[in-house]
């Protein structure tokens, strides 16, 4: 069974985040869009927080957010105790977000990367299980 996905941009990342709506679409997965909704100006806690909730609660098994740099949704989404939001601009940084730190929302900076290396980042980021072992451990400390 494919994942359930929530999305969300600012208005950096828009574009970026249609083009993987699409894609994750075409690939079967259930994927809900929080916005934004045009390229116009906006700003970025506004669907970084609704996203990060919904994954917090687990409506979602994951999360993708975009802006920018991805810095801003990060460090918003990482506001949230149940998330752990990895900024990733390689898909190999994307499998250790996995792999080593059980991330449940992937940051794409949609200003930095092509639309091409961004559907890598997320299919990597999607495919890769969490290693648990001694990672477990470390993990488990993250929270306040």
């Amino acid at each position: 069974m494919k994942l359930t996905l929530a999305i969300g941009s600012d208005h950096a990342g828009f574009e970026q985040k249609e083009f993987l709506k699409k894609w994750l679409s075409k690939q079967g997965y259930a994927v809900k869009d929080f916005g934004a909704h045009s390229a116009d100006s906006v700003d970025y806690p506004d669907f970084a927080h609704p996203v990060a909730s919904a994954v917090e609660k687990k409506e979602f098994d994951l999360g993708i957010l975009l802006c920018g740099s991805a810095n801003g949704v990060a460090i918003t989404a990482n506001k949230h105790q149940g998330i752990r939001a990895a900024l990733c601009w390689t898909d190999e940084i994307a499998s250790l977000a996995r792999q080593h730190n059980n991330a449940n929302i992937v940051c794409i900076p949609a200003r930095f990367v092509t639309d091409e290396l961004a559907q890598k980042i997320t299919e990597t980021f999607l495919a890769t299980p969490f290693e648990g072992g001694r990672h477990e451990k470390r993990v488990n400390k993250i929270s306040c």
